[in-house]
């Protein structure tokens, strides 16, 4: 069982693109909002003391553990005693951290609350070296007679799972002596990150642009994706995209400094931990083979094709003799709608009715009960997550802007927050988590019932149009991007593994190359765009994450193809497998998960499928726009 787990909390920062960046916002002032769009925090602690309070609960409890070590081999009773703690250390710690972050969360300037978290994170950091010993003398038990004991005691259910997996990787857990050494660089391991947050949120300063309406633009993300979204001439859009990614161009290698350290940390911790590549390190930790992600790499970079298609059919729609990155949120006609929240809320809503009453009532509950934080604030942090407080409820980050994409991301977030709620209610908190490689099935799920939800309701061509555009984004940004991504990653890691020099010139290379091979000529280059790899959160925070945004996409799209093509009289049964799915929390292995519900990413055709279905789509929206003519 690992204990460790309690000191790996983070946001669940899960967005579609372009709300994929994590930087500071601006905009109206906090105390100008509604209470009613703003998250009460008071379901976790009512105030300071409160959470102070908690905080020495929490020190309290880490010291009584550390008092445990010499006895795990002494029965089942001291195992269950041991477990028993760790959940009411777990469940104390989500609250303990989660308040200060949130808080922070909403306005990044505030270095009192960031104090307090760094608090927390420092306490996070010196408990793990005091509890080092655990895996190890767990692993010390005989496999037999701990077998013995979990299938005669009881109390030690909600623990198999993880007992169970700790042993399969029995050989990547060393002695107590050296995970205790390596239990040292617990804190430094996550500052790498932290001074990519730092840099890229609370020190940046973006530039002010005026366009050729006269408006003046702060490049900020929210600013930067609304222009992008919203403005026809594409002079307005180059000149916003330069400038927003200038701040990034202009700081280029002081970020491959940050990605190089992480890169090497990873090396480092693989080879301790007896692990051939930091890819299998991740991976080894969720029981998913490499071959699953080298497949998903190589089937999609052999075929983009329609990704391709896609792209000069919109150069020749939108009237372009040259077509850019920055091009491709341009609605495809002149179709500007914005969306109120409130009538945001009612469709998210109405669109899950085919998956029953219970998990309607529970989207409206999180809509109405201060669980999300909807619109942009000066220093608010920008994007969008859902955030897990077991024992309390999930809070959701939005930003919200009235583009269309952000009706999508309302949805996708809700999608996170039924996950979680629906774990934490059917799971002790022992296995309540579940895997980062299943988590973005529920929300792009949700995203495939809004879209039909929408297409079935409108009669304007321009809106179907909008909303076709929005499918096949949600697979070029969600399946196209985050695998090419995926491949930058698995590229750059292999240069530290082989001794190789890790520059900016050679990151944007090889962001280069994988452009000319997903794009070709469909896509102009661009200098400012070659240095995407600094401008995205998720590589520096979670190495070897963002191929699983590709990898959900695929199942929830299995998972909805099954719900939309079965009769009438078998829906139920679909239904109830994909909420077992939610419900079941982290209880087993997510390819084990997966394949329960219908889905087997080991198959070659899962990839396809979603390929094939990007050509479809293309290919109606080339009929519709036909039509509109």
């Amino acid at each position: 069982m690992n204990f460790k787990k309690i000191l790996q909390l983070s946001p669940l920062a899960f967005c579609i693109m372009p709300l994929f960046f994590s930087t500071v916002t601006t905009g109206q002032n906090r105390d100008e909002i509604k209470d009613e769009y703003k998250w009460n925090l008071n379901d976790i602690y009512s105030n300071w003391e409160e959470w102070e309070a908690g905080l020495k609960d929490l020190e309290s409890k880490m010291g009584k553990i550390t008092e445990l070590k010499g006895t795990l081999a002494d029965g089942p009773e001291q195992l269950v005693k041991a477990f028993t703690m760790q959940d009411e250390l777990g469940i104390l710690s989500y609250k303990v951290y989660r308040y200060p972050q949130l808080m922070r969360d909403t306005d990044t300037r505030d270095q009192e609350v960031s104090s307090k978290l760094q608090q927390v994170q420092i306490l996070f950091a010196k408990f793990s070296s005091a509890t080092s010993w655990i895996n190890p003398e767990l692993l010390e038990i005989p496999w037999d007679t701990m077998k013995k004991w979990l299938d005669e005691t009881e109390a030690l259910a909600p623990y198999r799972f993880g007992i169970e997996d700790l042993y399969r990787q029995q050989e990547h857990v060393l002695d107590a002596d050296k995970e205790l050494l390596l239990s040292y660089n617990a804190q430094f391991n996550s500052t790498p990150s932290s001074i990519y947050s730092e840099l890229s949120t609370s020190d940046v300063d973006f530039p002010t642009v005026t366009l050729s309406d006269g408006e003046e633009v702060q490049v900020t993300n929210g600013n930067y994706s609304r222009v992008l979204a919203t403005k026809r001439n594409q002079d307005d859009r180059k000149k916003t995209f330069e400038a927003h990614y200038g701040v990034y161009k202009e700081k280029e290698n002081t970020y491959a400094a940050i990605y190089n350290a992480i890169c090497q940390r990873d090396w480092a911790s693989a080879r301790a931990r007896n692990y051939n590549s930091s890819l299998e390190a991740v991976l080894d930790g969720n029981n998913i083979p490499v071959a699953v992600y080298e497949n998903l790499v190589n089937t999609v970079k052999a075929n983009t094709e329609p990704l391709k298609r896609y792209q000069r059919l919109r150069k020749k729609v939108l009237g372009l003799d040259k077509y850019y990155s920055y091009d491709g949120s341009m609605p495809l006609t002149d179709f500007d709608k914005e969306y109120d929240y409130e009538d945001a809320k009612k469709w998210v809503m109405a669109s899950v009715e085919p998956l029953g009453a219970d998990y309607q009532d529970k989207i409206k509950t999180a809509l109405s009960n201060g669980w999300l934080d909807v619109f942009e604030n000066t220093g608010k942090r920008s994007g969008a997550y859902s955030a897990s407080v077991y024992g309390v409820h999930p809070y959701m980050l939005l930003n919200y802007n009235k583009t269309l994409d952000y009706v999508f991301t309302l949805g996708h977030e809700l999608g996170h927050t039924m996950h979680t709620l629906l774990a934490n209610e059917n799971q002790p908190f022992a296995t309540s988590s579940y895997t980062i490689f299943v988590a973005e099935v529920a929300s792009t799920f949700n995203e495939a019932l809004l879209l039909d939800y929408l297409l079935e309701r409108t009669t304007d061509p321009k809106e179907r149009i909008a909303l076709l555009q929005q499918s096949i984004r949600a697979i070029t940004g969600t399946f196209y991007f985050q695998t090419l991504l995926a491949d930058f990653e698995l590229q750059v890691h292999k240069l530290a593994e082989a001794g190789k020099p890790i520059t900016a010139n050679v990151l944007s290379g090889i962001m280069e190359e994988l452009y000319d091979t997903y794009y070709g000529d469909s896509q102009e280059k661009d200098e400012f765009l070659k240095v995407v790899w600094a401008r995205i959160p998720h590589i520096y925070r979670s190495p070897f994450y963002v191929y699983q945004y590709a990898t959900c996409f695929v199942s929830s799209a299995q998972l909805y193809k099954q719900l939309s093509e079965t009769d009438e009289s078998k829906k139920g049964k679909v239904v109830e497998n994909y909420l077992t799915l939610l419900k079941s929390g982290g209880n087993d292995y997510p390819m084990e998960q997966l394949k329960k519900a219908g889905v087997d990413l080991t198959k070659p055709e899962a990839m396809m499928a979603v390929i094939n279905r990007m050509d479809d789509l293309v290919a109606q929206l080339e009929k519709e726009i036909e039509s509109l003519n």
